[in-house]
């Protein structure tokens, strides 16, 4: 493969509608936006969730509960997750992400006591369940708030 020879793969690249640029386009004269009316001027439309003066969906919905802005999302890994770790292993967070038992940190890691842990651990997260830090420290390994 040569410089000269790359090109886009085919279909990929598609030019552009030209509208307004004659009738034989399909497009030409009103452009597509019909005759007269508020969405045929410039600047024209209604705003979103507008539907044309009846009470919109969002103001007719029931709203319930509270939801509070400022709460912590801890990701949530139970104790029996760990056991695919060597002995002695520091366990973090990020490494719990390279190894695909968790997808996201968000505000922390939360370890839950489900399960048993066969494996001597040093676990860091920034939540342990009771249960949890009893199984973990019983097979012999540490616990590490952070």
């Amino acid at each position: 493969m040569k410089l000269f020879e790359l090109q886009p793969a085919p279909g990929s690249k598609k030019l552009p509608k030209r509208k307004g640029r004659g009738h034989g386009t399909g497009n030409g004269k009103t452009a597509g936006r019909g005759h007269k009316g508020q969405n045929a001027r410039a600047g024209g439309g209604v705003r979103p969730g507008f539907e044309g003066g009846q009470m919109p969906l969002y103001r007719r919905v029931p709203k319930r509960g509270f939801n509070n802005i400022f709460a912590k999302v801890y990701t949530e890994v139970n104790v029996s997750a760990l056991n695919v770790f060597d002995n002695g292993t520091v366990v973090t967070q990020e490494l719990l992400k390279e190894k695909g038992i968790i997808k996201k940190i968000n505000d922390g890691v939360a370890i839950l006591g489900n399960g048993e842990l066969t494996k001597k651990l040093t676990v860091k997260a920034a939540r342990f369940t009771k249960t949890a830090s009893e199984k973990i420290e019983a097979a012999g390994g540490k616990v590490e708030v952070i």
